[in-house]
């Protein structure tokens, strides 16, 4: 009876645990960018909140997706941007699952695609953002 008891509990803290490292799990979209902005990084801006507004908006109420701007000539900014080693404008997605954090920069990718091309930046950040829900 003490095993089954035992084996019960360790069972509920298992499940606890887990459900409680899934809480903490989502996708994290952050847009770094400076005081001044050329004409690509504020479509880099418009281009990614209409992916996440167009086939996220369920995701980002549920926490699931997030997106943040951030402005790294301010203080707050200046720190996450050194966590990213990022000097300048920079997109990346970030999964953040079990405790662990992965970084995809997809900045290249939108500095050729967001202003000339916006079908094809829509399509990759969706996949992208698709790919790291998983």
């Amino acid at each position: 009876m003490k095993r089954l008891f035992l084996t019960m509990i360790i069972g509920l803290l298992s499940l606890t645990g887990m459900a409680k490292g899934n809480a903490d799990d989502y996708v994290e979209v952050l847009y770094f960018h400076g005081k001044q902005r050329c004409v690509t990084c504020i479509a880099i801006e418009k281009q990614t909140k209409a992916v996440i507004a167009e086939n996220f908006a369920a995701q980002q109420k549920s926490g699931k997706v997030r997106y943040k701007e951030v402005d790294i000539s301010t203080p707050e900014g200046k720190k996450l941007a050194t966590k990213y080693k990022v000097s300048w404008s920079s997109l990346f997605v970030t999964k953040h699952k079990n405790g662990k954090t992965t970084k995809h920069d997809l900045t290249q990718f939108g500095f050729k695609y967001a202003r000339k091309n916006e079908a094809a930046f829509k399509k990759g950040l969706k996949a992208r953002i698709t790919k790291e829900l998983k």
